[in-house]
């Protein structure tokens, strides 16, 4: 459980992979974010849920993300964003938790949901349709 505040404590990073990237349509949720650039995870697999990818803690070949530097009004932003309920956070559609990023540690927002029968993405980044 990590408030905005803590949260920005202990990593001010956070990795995107869906329509916070830049050019896609909530990316000015990180209007005033440092972009540092461009990483491969490969500790996460993504899911086409069509509108939104969704990523799970899974072995991949690296999907593609973008890292940015954020304070707590940011990450509280992405919170909403995302349904990440910071008491009870499997409860909302999103999760956060640290990864490595060749930026540094980086908060990346996992999917809570089921995503049995979605397409797979394995390698490269998520594309909306």
């Amino acid at each position: 459980m990590h408030t905005p505040t803590l949260a920005v404590t202990r990593t001010p990073l956070v990795a995107v992979y869906g329509t916070l990237k830049r050019g896609l349509r909530n990316h000015h949720w990180l209007d005033g974010a440092a972009f540092l650039g461009e990483d491969r995870l490969s500790d996460a697999t993504l899911y086409d849920l069509g509108p939104y990818p969704a990523a799970k803690l899974e072995p991949s070949r690296g999907i593609a993300v973008e890292v940015f530097r954020v304070d707590a009004r940011l990450l509280a932003g992405l919170d909403r964003l995302e349904d990440y309920r910071v008491r009870t956070p499997r409860e909302g559609d999103y999760d956060r938790l640290v990864q490595a990023t060749a930026f540094g540690p980086a908060w990346l927002y996992l999917y809570n949901r089921p995503v049995a029968g979605y397409p797979v993405i394995r390698e490269g980044p998520w594309l909306p349709r």
